[in-house]
This record gives structure tokens, sequence and C-alpha cells, in this order.
């Protein structure tokens, strides 16, 4: 049987066959994945204007309750159905209806890659001019510098780069690609951070950049607080947009599912809280405004650097980290239409990824020209193009995303627990967070994100 999703009678592509994650490189991949840009310019600032510490406790818990039910709930159906994204949900079940839904979060990861490479290259471009001391000159505007380069046309070269580097990964395999490349950027990754992290420790006043960042006030700490905290902790471990699902296709069935959430959990955390000890001693050390997304990025830290001593070398390391965490994000982003590709018309890895990748890149060329470039004066409803696919992605599609992934581990899939691997009391209370409390807090922080609920 076979409907517009796929079946199990669709052929497998070539190399697809036996495509399996080691244990060490399945968790690295995964934390790769969730390391994105979102901890580095978003994380720090939500928590130091909702209460510092007290609003890092409330994201630990968002994370336990919502965030690690979801997200094993996502490998647990990628590896029961050993299938993309939308072929997994009708394998398991059977039933069309699931299938179209899937089909929701391999549409997600494209749309989200067709904006995200965009900032991905933006990172490179970034780490190119900080190295070569191009970016950081005397009395230099960084607003209008970004600016100047967002306008123009050189973001879509750097956009095209990050879609070959993304298809070179994909194609050589999930061990041979996906799986190396991690092995490889992850623990430099965690070197440059640390780094990074002394030496905005060792800035003149950081002091007041970590008390900012970790004094709780928890008068600070409302209903917004927490809808916003429940929004990171879902969004920052990469649920919702079928990328877990994927990566759970290809582990291994010996690997414990349960441990393997907690790993990629505490490396999102852990993540989380080093990004804000670089962020804000550093901002704050030069008396700068902390500022969330791009104007924390790419206007105001250079400012900083710029005023450091080895500023272009410590500069270049930290555009170095961030397109470190654009790339491996970006590419379990890619994979999930890559692997969809493969299932549904039998395609290899290397077309696929050359094709899909094509794909992604012209459909971003308007989001790579909204941001202050030819198309920029295009605003429907207000926003640019770029704001457009990230809102409709971010705040619609990853949230029904998320939600689907809840009612189908809930209700639908009796088998769920089986599979990862849990009985008893921690069956019980998955269960109970799937079948009520995730769909709830996912509803609310959809409706808050779309304006529908305010407090």
């Amino acid at each position: 049987m076979k409907n517009d999703q796929g079946s199990e009678n669709v052929p497998k592509a070539k190399g697809e066959k036996g495509e399996r994650f080691t244990s060490s490189g399945f968790i690295l991949a995964a934390i790769g994945s969730s390391v994105g840009l979102g901890n580095m310019w978003k994380f720090p600032y939500i928590t130091g204007k909702h209460g510092g510490a007290a609003f890092f406790l409330l994201f630990i818990v968002c994370l336990i309750i919502v965030g690690l039910p979801v997200l094993l709930a996502e490998m647990t159906i990628g590896r029961g159905g050993r299938a993309n994204a939308s072929l997994a949900f009708y394998k398991l079940t059977n039933k069309k209806v699931w299938g179209y839904f899937g089909f929701l979060s391999v549409l997600t990861a494209f749309l989200v890659m067709s904006y995200y490479a965009v900032v991905a290259g933006w990172t490179l471009h970034y780490t190119l001019e900080s190295f070569t001391g191009m970016l950081f000159q005397q009395g230099a505007d960084y607003k209008d510098k970004f600016v100047t380069f967002a306008g123009g046309y050189w973001p879509l070269f750097w956009q095209a780069v990050v879609m070959i580097v993304c298809a070179w990964v994909l194609a050589r395999g999930v061990s041979g690609g996906i799986e190396k490349f991690n092995k490889i950027l992850i623990p430099g990754f965690l070197v440059i951070l640390l780094v990074l992290m002394f030496r905005s420790l060792t800035l003149p006043g950081a002091g007041a950049g970590v008390e900012f960042f970790l004094k709780p006030d928890f008068s600070k700490l409302d209903a917004e607080s927490a809808l916003i905290a429940l929004g990171h902790a879902f969004f920052s471990l990469s649920l919702g947009m079928g990328i877990m699902i994927t990566y759970g296709s290809y582990v291994d069935k010996r690997q414990s599912l349960g441990s393997a959430t907690l790993a990629i959990g505490f490396g999102d955390l852990i993540y989380a809280f080093i990004a804000g000890i670089v962020i804000f001693p550093t901002v704050f050390s030069y008396g700068l405004k902390p500022s969330e997304g791009v104007g924390l990025a790419f206007m105001a830290l250079p400012a900083a650097f710029a005023q450091m001593p080895f500023g272009a070398i410590f500069g270049g390391l930290f555009f170095l980290l961030l397109a470190i965490a654009a790339l491996t994000s970006a590419i379990s982003i890619l994979e999930v239409p890559v692997a969809y590709s493969m299932n549904r018309w039998g395609w290899t890895r290397k077309k696929a990824a050359v094709i899909v990748s094509i794909a992604c890149f012209v459909v971003g060329i308007p989001s790579a020209l909204s941001v202050g470039g030819v198309l920029g004066s295009f605003t429907p409803g207000g926003k640019s193009i770029f704001d457009w696919v990230d809102f409709m992605t971010a705040y619609v599609l990853m949230p029904i995303g998320g939600l689907v992934v809840t009612l189908f581990t809930g209700y639908a899939w009796k088998l769920a627990g089986e599979e990862a691997g849990l009985s008893g009391f921690w069956y019980r209370a998955w269960m109970f967070l799937l079948k009520i409390v995730s769909p709830i807090m996912i509803i609310l922080v959809f409706l808050y994100s779309v304006g529908l609920l305010s407090f």
C-alpha cells in the first residue's frame, strides 16, 4: 500500500541501507544540532531580562517537563519507523493522516534551512573579516558595517558556501559525513567556548556582567517568563522539525534512548550557560547594552572586540564559534528533506543532497536579499521576507510539529514505551507528560507567540 508520502515498499536509496550512527556519534550529532545560534544570542538576553538565575532554573524545569519528553518521543518515532520524518509516522500506524502531519516537519526543516543558511553565511563572512583584521577598525560604526554587508550581494555568496559545505557533508553519508563532521567540530567548538569564557571572565568589570546574568531576581518571573522559558527549551533542542526523528532512524537498537536524551539535554543546558558567561561579561566590560539577535552578535560584540587586546583573535574565535554552531545545526536541518527525498523518490544520497541543497538555496534567495537588500523595502504586514519565514517556521509550524509528536506518541502509537525502553513509573510519567502536560504547554506557547494570548 502506498500513500502520497511514501510507503514501506518505497525502495531504499543507494547507500541508505545500514546507515547508522555509533553511540557517541549520535549523541555528538544531536548535540551539534541543538548547539545553534539561538543559545548564543537569545538565551543570555532573555535570561538577564527575566530574572537571571531565577529564569535559568525555570528554563531547567521547562527542559525537563516538556523539552526532554518530546525529544525522547521524536527519537523513539525515528528509530521505531526507521524512515524519514514523514514516512516514520505512516509506517508505525499505517494511517495516511499521520504521514501528512509528518510531512509538515519536512517542509518546516526545508523552510528553516532556506533562511538559516543566510545567517550561517553571515558568521562565515565575519569569521574571515575578524581573523584578517578587516572587521575591527578604529572608530568603525558596526551597525553601518552590518547593514552595508547585509544589504549587498555578498550574503548570496556566503549562503552558497554554506549550502555547498552541507551538501558535501551529507553526500558522504551518516557515519562518513554527519558523524565524522561533528566528531571534529564539536570538540573544537568546546575548546573555543572555554577559551572565550576564560577571556571574558578576566576582563575588567566582568563581575557586573556575571551578576546581570546569574543574580536571581524572582520578582521578574511571571506567566510570560514561563512561556518564554518553555518556548526556548523547546526550540533549543531542535524539536518540531523532524531532525531528531530523522537522526533517531539512524540509531542502533542497542542505544539507550533515555540516556541519550539526558546527555543531549545536559549538553544543550551547559552550552546555554557558558554562552551567557561569554556574552555578558564582554558586553558589560565595554559599557555596551545587551541586545537580542543580530544586534548583539554582529553590531554590539564587534565593538567590544575592537577595544580588547588581541581583539581580532578573540573576535575571530567568537565568530568561528558561531560558524561551527551554525554549520552543525544546518547539516542536521538539511538532512531532514534529504532523507525524505531518498525515501520518497529512491534517490541516492549524493543526488538528494545536491538537488535539495540547490532548491533550498533558490528558495532562500529572497530571504538573503530582504535584510536591507533589493527586497528590503518589501515588508507585507510590517515584516521582511526573512522575518516572515522565521516567524512562520519558529512560531507556527514548529509548535504544530511538536504537538503532532506528543499526540502521536501519547495516543496513536501503542508501542512507544517498548521502543523507548521505558516501563513502570518512568513510562507512566512520560505518557502523562506527553498526553497532558506537553500538549497544553505547546498550545499556550503557540498562542502567546502568535499574539492570541497576552499577559
